[in-house]
């Protein structure tokens, strides 16, 4: 197979920087794996989560796939039976190890994912200086995409730890100082005829795009996301045990899994609430922003509230008047957990749920080849979310950059920023 175009909107990608940055991605990925033993790489929590040891492997194998198999003459694949092992859901790249199952790959060990890592990235760094535009074009997609797996590889190692009685800390770290919540206060978005998606030269999944105008009505934007203190008093209303506020899909899920508050939340002996994260169990921090909930909760929330979620349209046309490089965002590897005196930041802290179907825009086309499969072929059932998290590796995001995820999923750093008609 070869792959003919990157699924990310067109620009010339320069080989010099491209080098650094995959230098820069790659290290990364590591560090945070760095504090996991053979089996804290192995295990799978769950089937929406992946063992940290595969994020490893196929975040190298997309570009032993996309770029060293059809682009250097000469390469030799590390272990042609990692094709099958570590392809994740390109149905154009033939059979695959079941998702479901990852976990179970006790074999290959870490230390031979590594060595794996090796092998792929001297054949890149090797490759990279004389790759003509087109492959050049699928290192940069596949950086971004190591970029979301980092992430991924985060929030699934979270979720692992949170099922250990003993809720071990990954990254212990001291806790951060005590803050007061900052007013809510509202951003006035513009109105009438604006543009949204992609614009410009840089880098841009083809989700993004194409540009295109959409119509506002006069509406505002909340200041700040919505506080774990806030959200305490939503529980303490009956949040979780009135329907009134609830989708129905919402309600079913609430009652079926017996969810009363968000994912990570426990109570210590004396009924206060406790929140784990990857630098373990803690006191919530009412004014930092709430986290890991659901679409769900966020649309009870926001009715319980006397508000509404924001459209992506909305949430973007304010967007690009703020800085995607400010926040809390990830930076190094460490303790990861959203903080009360970053919230004021439109980016970082927590992914924000929008109201919006994850939908392609007018003119969407996806690429030809294996890669017009990486975004295409999800825009079903799932809702989009804006902004970026604690475990976003900073400058990987933009105001148009759309991720997306079920209406019950909730593992990932996800809260919510309100919105209302004026």
């Amino acid at each position: 197979m070869t792959t003919t175009s990157a699924t990310a909107l067109p620009h010339e990608a320069s080989p010099s920087a491209l080098v650094g940055l995959f230098t820069q991605v790659r290290a990364l990925t590591l560090a945070l794996a760095d504090p996991l033993s053979d089996a804290d790489a192995t295990v799978q929590s769950m089937d929406d989560a992946s063992p940290a040891k595969w994020h490893l492997a196929h975040t190298s194998w997309f570009f032993e796939t996309f770029v060293l198999r059809d682009y250097v003459p000469d390469y030799r694949a590390f272990d042609p039976d990692f094709h099958f092992l570590f392809n994740s859901y390109y149905e154009a790249e033939g059979a695959r190890h079941a998702r479901p199952h990852r976990g179970l790959l006790t074999r290959p060990s870490l230390d031979h994912i590594r060595a794996y890592r090796e092998h792929v990235d001297a054949a890149m760094m090797d490759a990279m200086p004389s790759l003509g535009q087109e492959a050049l074009a699928l290192v940069e997609l596949g950086l971004n995409h190591e970029q979301q797996h980092q992430e991924l590889l985060l929030t699934d190692i979270l979720h692992l730890f949170a099922q250990n009685p003993l809720y071990p800390a990954i990254w212990p770290a001291e806790p951060q100082p005590v803050v007061d919540a900052q007013p809510l206060e509202w951003i006035t978005g513009p109105v009438g005829q604006v543009e949204i998606g992609h614009a410009g030269d840089g880098f841009a999944f083809d989700c993004e795009g194409p540009r295109h105008a959409v119509l506002l009505t006069p509406y505002a934007l909340a200041s700040r996301p919505v506080t774990n203190g806030e959200w305490a008093a939503f529980i303490a209303d009956g949040g979780y045990t009135q329907s009134r506020h609830w989708l129905a899909d919402g309600w079913a899920w609430v009652q079926a899994n017996g969810i009363g508050a968000p994912l990570y939340w426990t109570k210590d002996a004396d009924g206060h609430w406790q929140q784990f994260g990857l630098d373990g169990l803690r006191s919530v921090d009412p004014a930092a922003p709430v986290c890991h909930i659901s679409l769900y909760e966020a649309d009870a929330y926001a009715a319980w509230a006397g508000a509404r979620l924001p459209t992506e349209a909305e949430w973007e046309a304010i967007a690009m008047m703020h800085n995607p490089l400010g926040g809390n965002q990830l930076d190094t590897a460490g303790a990861v957990r959203p903080r009360a005196d970053a919230s004021e930041a439109l980016f970082g802290n927590v992914w924000q749920w929008t109201g919006s179907a994850y939908r392609p825009y007018p003119g969407f086309k996806p690429a030809e080849g294996a890669v017009g499969e990486y975004n295409g072929k999800f825009m079903s059932g799932q809702f989009v979310l804006r902004g970026s998290s604690c475990a976003t590796p900073r400058g990987s995001v933009r105001p148009s950059y759309r991720t997306f995820f079920y209406p019950h999923q909730r593992w990932q750093f996800t809260g919510l920023r309100l919105a209302r008609d004026l």
